[in-house]
């Protein structure tokens, strides 16, 4: 993932998004080509030379200050997310003129203390990384994700299942909310995280498997997940409507905490206590099966 391509893709790609009369423009003469603000009407609302704008969208914002992309961020009409992505674009930028270090990989354990305030939940809580693995969950949280943790495919991961598992189509009943959801999170984290290999290898899987995800990938689309309402069908229990929140962890950058709760008294409570006594069933299973399996061996 090229740098000065991300940032020339995601610039003409929102400047395609906004009309003159969003902003307040009178149009420019003559037909356009292409919808959307034209170089220098974005150049005149951020107090830009055209030049300038057009050598920031071919892809180069080294050195563009804040107060450069705030005036771009305002033109363009970015929301929060976009904003975000916009400034670790130039952040990723910038680090390119020194020296790399080596990145660090997406973190796939959690500390015993992180494990410990999991299965003190008494909902259905994980940990996932920035490209979508879950890297840690308590009882709830694991059986409520079991279609996941059934396909043989590791470390598990939700933009994987929603894309390539066939069982993903009965479990997401916001079929399309979770694919724009996903594409748009693993395409901030990119924006983040440049030189992740195993983020970079996860989209280049994808965009090789799945047209559904290359199309998805190609419109540059970026959001933030911190909260709001996930319609599953569990094959065990059946329709929930859960409620999560999402909270960072300041002391494992990169890692979200995800804690998923019903209305109470409400069906999906109730379909939630049910997979409770189904976990701890399937749990003390598990436990049997390993013992058998011990006592076996020579």
């Amino acid at each position: 993932m090229s740098n000065r391509s991300e940032v020339r893709e995601f610039l003409v790609s929102r400047r395609g998004k906004v009309t003159p009369e969003q902003v307040g423009l009178v149009p420019l003469g003559g037909a356009r080509r292409v919808p959307g603000l034209r170089r220098g009407e974005v150049a005149e609302l951020a107090g830009v030379s055209v030049e300038y704008y057009t050598q920031l969208e071919r892809g180069s914002l080294r050195g563009a200050s804040e107060g450069v992309l705030d005036a771009i961020a305002r033109a363009l009409l970015l929301d929060e997310a976009e904003r975000t992505h916009l400034f670790d674009l130039a952040r990723a930028a910038n680090a390119a003129t020194a020296v790399r270090r080596r990145p660090s990989a997406a973190a796939q354990r959690v500390r015993p203390a992180i494990q410990q305030i999991l299965d003190s939940q008494l909902s259905p809580a994980w940990v996932r990384n920035g490209r979508g693995d879950i890297v840690a969950t308590n009882r709830l949280g694991r059986a409520l994700n079991s279609p996941l943790f059934d396909d043989p495919a590791r470390p598990v991961n939700h933009a994987r299942f929603r894309f390539l598992n066939p069982r993903a189509a009965e479990y997401y009943r916001d079929w399309d909310e979770v694919a724009r959801t996903v594409v748009s999170v693993l395409r901030a984290e990119a924006g983040r995280s440049p030189y992740d290999k195993g983020l970079t290898d996860l989209i280049g899987e994808l965009s090789t498997r799945s047209e559904e995800f290359r199309t998805r990938w190609a419109a540059h689309d970026v959001r933030l997940h911190r909260n709001g309402i996930k319609r599953l069908h569990h094959p065990v229990v059946g329709d929930l409507d859960l409620s999560y929140e999402g909270l960072d962890l300041p002391s494992d950058p990169g890692l979200t905490l995800y804690i998923y709760t019903a209305e109470p008294g409400s069906p999906s409570q109730q379909a939630l206590d049910l997979l409770a006594s189904w976990a701890v069933t399937l749990e003390e299973q598990e436990r049997r099966e390993q013992d058998e399996h011990r006592q076996e061996q020579p």
